[in-house]
Formats: C-alpha cells, sequence, structure tokens
C-alpha cells in the first residue's frame, strides 16, 4: 500500500500487546526492519505509527466497536508503556 498510496495519505494502527512488540512494528515500519530479517530489511517506509489504544487513535473508532474488539485487551496490558514505546518511534 506504500506504494500505490501518497505516504500522507497512509497511518499505521498496530494493536500489538508489549511495549518491545509495539517498539519493533512501529521501527519496522518507519525505518525498516530492524532485525534485518524480513521484507522490510533496509526499506524505511517512513509512515505514521500508532497504537489502536492511544485516545486519539479510539476517539476515532465507534464505542460499540472498540468495546466488542480491544476494550478486554486494553484491560490486560500496559497501555501507557505501549504509548510511550509508539510516541518514541513517531516522535524521532
Amino acid at each position: 500500500m506504500a506504494e500505490q498510496y501518497p505516504r500522507d495519505e497512509l497511518i499505521v494502527v498496530l494493536g500489538t500487546p508489549t511495549a518491545d512488540a509495539t517498539r519493533l512494528y512501529a521501527m519496522t515500519v518507519t525505518d525498516g526492519d530492524p532485525a534485518w530479517a524480513g521484507a522490510l530489511s533496509g526499506v524505511a517506509l517512513g509512515l505514521p505509527v500508532y497504537h489502536v489504544t492511544e485516545p486519539a487513535v479510539k476517539a476515532e473508532i465507534p464505542p460499540a466497536v472498540y468495546d466488542e474488539h480491544v476494550a478486554l485487551m486494553e484491560m490486560v496490558i500496559d497501555v501507557g508503556e505501549i504509548a510511550t514505546a509508539v510516541a518514541s518511534v513517531r516522535e524521532r
């Protein structure tokens, strides 16, 4: 999709369960695969990345949909730590 559409029209929304996984995937879609093991090795897409539990994303999802698909996960993960991880990649 990053090749089909202008990058300023795309964002990546993650639903990862840990800060470490979030940081890794966020780095992959911005700077390229940091492990140099996947299809995005050395491919810097430069896409903005967010986590589904971040307030800005959550506000865009109808509450009933969020409750059905995300709310349970939100109760068992460290939302603050994940938000910090994705923000640190996004703000570089």
